[in-house]
């Protein structure tokens, strides 16, 4: 009863997350998994890309409803993040664990510190499409390895390089990170993980409904207080993973 209690608790803070800033949230699963539901790092990364992938194209299909993703820009994006996702979410599984929850935990200083800044305004101008499908690369290998959406570095890079509006650019990243989570999963599908689904399966349920409220709550929340909160609950979290790792 306490590990359903955990994971529904876990999952609808993803969910908020995920569903009121489109990102943020997975990079809370990974450590919800290991710290809280007794997953090993390796299993926790996989089972973070089904919970992510899940909540991600659910939430996907309200902002689209609303008209609020770039559905080309968003494809293109993503389709450079596909085969770095692919490649690391295969290499992942063998890695040291604690290799791997020392680099999440620099990965979630990395998300903190990047909320904790106003995105960078659109500027009108030309796309510099080398910028954007390195970025996109670049997003598709974390993905991949850690398994996390990267929705905050999604959001900022679809602002600012690719001069999506910040209400887009929200729904957008959800779509890039829907791609990447499924490349991801794919690669990692003949990895032996086992995943323990009476943890995942309500873990994933609450997220999706938290995604939801997570929408109705960023109407009527500042975007900045609601990151701020996440920011610094990220502090927290890498803080305590990388003292786990160097122990």
């Amino acid at each position: 009863m306490t590990d359903l209690v955990l994971a529904l608790t876990s999952g609808a803070v993803v969910g908020l997350a995920l569903g009121g800033l489109g990102g943020g949230g997975s990079v809370l699963a990974v450590p919800a998994l290991i710290y809280l539901l007794g997953f090993t790092p390796a299993d926790a990364t996989t089972a973070a890309l089904v919970i992510v992938a899940l909540t991600s194209v659910t939430s996907l299909a309200g902002h689209a409803r609303e008209g609020n993703v770039a559905w080309r820009t968003g494809l293109l994006f993503a389709a450079a993040g596909i085969v770095p996702a692919a490649l690391a979410g295969a290499a992942a599984g063998h890695l040291p664990q604690r290799a791997l929850t020392a680099a999440f935990a620099a990965v979630a200083v990395l998300a903190a510190l990047r909320m904790l800044r106003p995105a960078p305004p659109a500027r009108p101008g030309a796309v510099n499409p080398a910028r954007a499908g390195a970025a996109g690369a670049g997003l598709g290998a974390v993905t991949g390895f850690l398994g996390v959406g990267g929705g905050f570095l999604a959001v900022p890079v679809l602002v600012g390089v690719l001069k999506v509006p910040m209400r887009r650019a929200v729904g957008t990243s959800l779509l890039v990170i829907t791609v990447n989570s499924v490349a991801a999963l794919a690669a990692r599908s003949g990895s032996g993980s086992s995943l323990d689904w009476a943890a995942v399966a309500p873990f994933t349920a609450a997220a999706v409904l938290g995604a939801w409220d997570g929408k109705r709550l960023a109407r009527k929340a500042t975007g900045s207080t609601l990151q701020r909160l996440f920011a610094w609950a990220l502090l927290a979290v890498a803080a305590l993973m990388l003292v786990d790792a160097v122990r």
